[in-house]
């Protein structure tokens, strides 16, 4: 393999282990030694120093051909629709109490009535996030897209399936109440129930990403594609 894909490989791999590794079996033992404080630090410090890596990994390889193309335009609308249901999860996702998030009131939370985006999932973010690693496999399967959007891909939607048992080991009764009201797999028929906000919100979100695409990556994406 090409040196800069292997270290771009390197990355992701480092990125997703340690996401789970802290996630799940390490961080009962270092929050007990470092203390709920200490642990976010070293958290946050390790995530940064991994996507820092990808960041310079993925610019080291170079944009590359599709591995696959012909692509019309009914591809990158496709794609353009992904990404911007996964802008409207994400936006849902931090505008209603969400028990999925760290927080001390999560507990509390998943006693109430989902609300909002946590009516489609009750991992909007998660699922956002997939959502918009779809698209750019779709619209960009090149080799350095393949390999990072893959990981955000498996990230994403094992990391919320991992999360519903380690919420119900910390939640006991309350999760399995969020359990029973909520669902993993999005379901289209409450869209309806997202609301205003996170659609008004998600949607500058996403042109907000999208045009950033022009001096990031020499690309236009989403409208700005037929706008540019």
């Amino acid at each position: 393999m090409d040196p800069a894909l292997l270290s771009l490989a390197a990355a992701n791999t480092a990125f997703v282990g340690t996401h789970f590794a802290l996630s799940h079996p390490l961080r009962a033992p270092l929050v007990r030694a470092l203390g709920a404080g200490g642990f976010q630090m070293v958290y946050n410090l390790v995530a940064a120093a991994t996507l820092a890596w990808i960041y310079f990994a993925f610019v080291a390889v170079g944009g590359g051909a599709p591995l696959w193309g012909g692509f019309g335009d009914g591809v990158w609308i496709v794609a353009s629709v992904l990404s911007l249901a996964g802008s409207v999860l994400f936006t849902g996702s931090i505008v209603r109490p969400n028990p999925a998030l760290p927080t001390p009131m999560a507990a509390k939370q998943a006693k109430g009535t989902p609300q909002g985006a946590l009516r489609v999932t009750r991992h909007p973010m998660m699922w956002g996030f997939a959502l918009i690693a779809l698209a750019h496999l779709i619209a960009a399967p090149t080799p350095r897209t393949l390999i990072t959007m893959g990981a955000m891909l498996f990230l994403a939607l094992v990391g919320a399936k991992l999360q519903d048992g380690k919420k119900r080991g910390q939640m006991g009764e309350a999760w399995e109440h969020w359990e029973a009201q909520t669902t993993y797999m999005p379901r289209l028929s409450h869209v309806g129930a997202i609301g205003a906000v996170p659609w008004i919100g998600g949607a500058l979100l996403w042109l907000a990403l999208t045009y950033a695409h022009i001096p990031t990556g020499g690309m236009a994406a989403g409208l700005w594609r037929w706008l540019t």
